[in-house]
Order: C-alpha cells, then structure tokens, then sequence
C-alpha cells in the first residue's frame, strides 16, 4: 500500500504572532509541522504500512527552510520526502502542485491533517480530491484498511458515521485517528539518509493575493454583575454584548 501524507508548516502554537503591511513576521517565531498532520494523519499511515506494508510519503509546498520540518517527519518514521519548490498563496494552489505529483505515484491512500492551525481553512484536502477525482471523507477519527477497500468513521452531530469505499481515497485527519510519537535518536539518525526530493512545481498559477492582515480586538476586562441585580445584567446582554 502506497500512502502520500500532506504536510504543513504552521507557527508554535504559543508563538506572538504579528504582521506588517501583508507580510508575517516571522523574527523570533518557532515553527512546527501542522499538528492535526503530524499526530493524527502521518502516525496513522505509518500504523497502516506496519500492519500491512507499503511506504509512506511525506508531500510538503514550500522554500527551503521547510526542510527541518519533513526531516522530523522522516525520523517518525515515513521513508521518503518530497517538497514542492514554491510558496502559494492559496490552498487551491498548493492543492494543484501536490495533486500533479499524486497522479504519477498511484497512491492507495492520500491523508491530510483535518486543518492547519494557522488558516484553520480545512480546504486543501477537499480540493485534491476533486482534482484527482477521488472520493473524499473529512474529519475522520479511525481508519482501517483491508485489501482495496477503507474502513472510515467520523464524528457527526448527534452520533457518528461509519463508511466503506474502495481505495484510492483522499482522507482528511481529526483527534482520535492517531497518539502523537515521538521521534527517537535512531528515527533521527535515519532521516539524515532518506530520501528528500526537491521538485519544481507545475504551472498552476496563483489566483489569490493578499490584501490585508488584522489583528483581532483584544479581549476586554470581565464586568462583575451583582446576582441580585438581574435588570444590569439583561442589560449588558442585550446593550453591550448584543446577544439578546
């Protein structure tokens, strides 16, 4: 079973993040590879190529400081890498560039983080199915495999929902898919050797462009209202808060 695992760059989770003009600071921000894409969707393919063989591709889109985050995904344990030499600003762009390279590798499974936590966009997954005419499930939670057909369900409102496709799929990643893993001296020994394959991407063109960032209002200071004083606090609701 061949897997194609889509990974992303995304700021620390705590990191101060700040702007100038339509550019991202990025002086003194530690950056990570997208957890819902690390933890969930990469640990799973590796589970699914150690139950039942195959290799695990890690696919990333972006310059060349992106490298130290697909080594880390090298030492968890996928065996090679690829990374698409470009810097789109779009997920219909980047989803272009990673699906031109899925249709040479005949992937049984393609897996995504059910979002990155920096856009919290949740689009690339859905485009590259579309645009390699896939059946896609978002937001799975468990996945198995057996022969040429998956096994998926995914939490819904109210219950949830169990579906059986044939391979290949593309698959998009949440919580409970996966235990996060830690990579180990050995994992990141062997990465040094594995394969990374710089590709030049294709001519999918950008059809977006960033106008402007801003930054949300910061909270403000909680008002204590009297338990008593009930007629205050139905105000505020209704005059300040505007939810009533």
């Amino acid at each position: 079973m061949k897997i194609l695992v889509c990974v992303s760059k995304t700021p620390e989770t705590t990191a101060k993040i700040s702007f100038s003009g339509t550019d991202f600071e990025t002086a003194g921000v530690q950056f990570i590879m997208n957890p819902y894409d690390e933890w969930y969707a990469l640990v799973r393919a590796l589970e699914l190529k150690e139950a039942h063989g195959g290799s695990v591709t890690i696919i990333n889109v972006g310059p060349a400081s992106n490298d130290p985050i697909i080594r880390k995904g090298l030492a968890i344990g996928a065996d090679d890498a690829v990374r698409i030499n470009a810097e789109p600003k779009s997920a219909l762009t980047a989803a272009k560039y990673i699906a031109e390279y899925a249709k040479t590798g005949e992937f049984d499974l393609i897996l995504t983080g059910k979002e990155t936590i920096d856009y919290n966009g949740s689009e690339v997954g859905g485009m590259l199915a579309e645009l390699l005419d896939l059946p896609y499930i978002s937001y799975a939670n468990h996945l198995d495999v057996n022969g040429t057909t998956a096994m998926v369900s995914r939490d819904i409102e109210g219950g949830t929902e169990q579906v059986e496709v044939a391979t290949p799929i593309v698959v998009s990643a949440a919580k409970g898919m996966a235990e996060q893993r830690i990579p180990n001296m050995r994992g990141i020994m062997m990465a040094k050797r594995k394969p990374l394959n710089v590709i030049e991407p294709g001519a999918a063109s950008d059809h977006a462009n960033v106008v402007s960032y801003e930054m949300p209002q910061g909270k403000t200071a909680v008002k204590m209202i009297d338990p008593e004083n009930m007629d205050e606090l139905v105000r505020l609701l209704h005059e300040e808060a505007k939810v009533i």
